[in-house]
């Protein structure tokens, strides 16, 4: 069962990535990457893991990217072969910057 669920959390990374790129026409989303999808067990919810790229608010993209979940979802549900479509849930990732970070202390350590 644990590697079904791997499966679909791939897919539907892949998915919603490549509709975010090609289907939805929003200039307030701007690019964004796909880093990760978890589903629950019960196919209910998907966290959709999304970083972008440079130096805006990142919080105006992820409401930006919010508001067309349900064009997303629908898309989505045309193109997976599961039952159940799960509910979106976008959280902001930011393991870049905390790696950043720990880096930047890192080599401050070492500088003294």
């Amino acid at each position: 069962m644990a590697f079904k669920i791997d499966r679909d959390q791939v897919a539907i990374q892949k998915y919603v990535s490549d509709i975010i790129q090609f289907e939805v026409h929003s200039k307030e989303i701007g690019f964004v990457t796909i880093t990760g999808c978890k589903l629950t067990s019960d196919y209910s919810y998907a966290k959709i893991y999304c970083s972008f790229l440079g130096k805006g608010d990142y919080n105006k993209n992820l409401e930006a990217l919010n508001k067309v979940k349900g064009f997303i979802r629908t898309s989505l549900s045309k193109k997976l072969t599961i039952r159940k479509t799960p509910e979106l849930i976008f959280v902001l990732d930011d393991s870049y910057e905390r790696a950043n970070r720990i880096e930047q202390i890192i080599k401050d350590i070492h500088k003294d």
